[in-house]
């Protein structure tokens, strides 16, 4: 591996050119360069070499439109990376809207037969035979509180009489079967759940964070629209709400970004490798979002105030109606976060990148913040400061607005 190409954000304010210029704004600029300068070199000067930066995007309002941007080849907002688990809220709004449209209920349970349809929500084979599955709602699926055990983030059991056992599946198929392009299917990741009978507890007795779960809800848009995933979110929500640099790819050989993008890194005892191009299959309806600062922010902003598509009594009352987890910090609604003091929306994290994107309804304010290198020195605590340093730039920034 080489040297990737160290890339410094040394921070550049603009207006979006539908904002007029005045002192407000000039002194909005001039605050948050300063503020943004302060709080990466705080975290980044101690490390050598050390590459990335942050960049942030804030929609204040029906008008004001904010920008940092850096060295990342331009200074557009437009700037692509992969946004992670955000890909949540787009798969929240994919089934509330079906919901709305009476194509699906969210209180029924996934062996249910669909709306108008003469088949179960999810199949009666082998490969969906997960744990409780006459027990699992839909909503309870939107929850992280189905119990469905993640495949993504949680090792296989070494009890489980396989060859991945201790290990994460996904490793084990790219890593020691030599598959690095290999796409993953739902069919796939679920069967593993199914065939070992892997789950955390019974549906509804607690909060579990889960990516197959969320693997699950994209396979039922499939089977409820009769559209891939990517062609239903494209049509019904990114297309209506004009986000023009979104996609979702879906195979294990999509592995670019479109141009321009932030490349991600990992850093490692003073050495930085680039890490952009990656195998997202196994993220579909979960983490496999490429979006922009623009595209993103503008989403959150209008999901939440339910202007996306989506009713907004079912914005108002399921999705942002969060409950306690097992972070004080956190509670969680449908596919939607809420975090005191930053508002609803959701984190991401995948591949190098990490997101915090959120709408505050009492403000009327919407950011994206988001950095492209992951520090592995030290990865199971730096990756948590890296995150609350994001939460931290996200509550100073907002300061600047009240």
């Amino acid at each position: 591996m080489k040297n990737a190409l160290i890339v410094l954000l040394a921070m550049f304010l603009f207006r979006c050119d539908n904002v007029t210029n005045n002192s407000a704004i000039d002194d909005h600029q001039t605050e948050l360069q300063s503020l943004i300068d302060q709080k990466w070199n705080e975290y980044a000067s101690i490390k050598e070499n050390y590459p990335g930066g942050y960049a942030l995007q804030i929609i204040s309002g029906e008008d004001e439109y904010y920008v940092a941007s850096g060295e990342l080849a331009t200074s557009d907002n437009q700037i692509h990376f992969r946004a992670a688990s955000t890909t949540k809220t787009f798969t929240a709004a994919g089934i509330l809207l079906l919901h709305q449209q009476g194509l699906l209920n969210i209180n029924h349970y996934i062996t249910d037969i669909m709306p108008g349809k003469s088949e179960t929500y999810l199949p009666d084979t082998d490969a969906f035979d997960i744990p409780y599955k006459n027990e699992i709602t839909i909503k309870l699926l939107l929850q992280n509180r189905a119990g469905v055990f993640d495949l993504m983030n949680t090792d296989v059991p070494t009890t489980v009489a396989a060859d991945y056992a201790g290990r994460r599946y996904t490793d084990y198929v790219m890593e020691d079967l030599g598959q690095p392009a290999h796409t993953f299917t739902t069919e796939e990741m679920v069967g593993v759940v199914a065939q070992h009978q892997l789950s955390y507890f019974k549906p509804g007795e607690g909060f579990h964070y889960s990516d197959t779960g969320f693997n699950l809800l994209g396979y039922i848009i499939e089977r409820v629209s009769g559209e891939s995933y990517a062609d239903f979110i494209t049509t019904n929500l990114l297309i209506p709400n004009e986000l023009e640099e979104t996609t979702f790819p879906s195979t294990g050989t999509d592995v670019t970004l479109p141009a321009e993008f932030a490349p991600s890194y990992a850093y490692y005892m003073g050495e930085s490798y680039d890490l952009t191009e990656t195998n997202c299959s196994m993220h579909q309806a979960e983490g496999n979002v490429i979006s922009t600062p623009h595209d993103l922010t503008k989403w959150m902003m209008r999901l939440l105030k339910g202007e996306a598509g989506i009713d907004r009594k079912f914005i108002q009352f399921l999705m942002m109606d969060c409950q306690p987890t097992y972070e004080s910090h956190q509670y969680y609604g449908l596919g939607c976060v809420y975090t005191p003091g930053l508002g609803y929306g959701h984190n991401g994290g995948t591949s190098c990148y990490f997101t915090v994107s959120r709408y505050d309804p009492e403000m009327d304010l919407a950011f994206t913040a988001f950095t492209n290198v992951w520090d592995f020195e030290a990865f199971e605590t730096d990756m948590y400061i890296q995150l609350f340093e994001l939460y931290d730039l996200a509550l100073d920034v907002k300061a600047l607005f009240r």
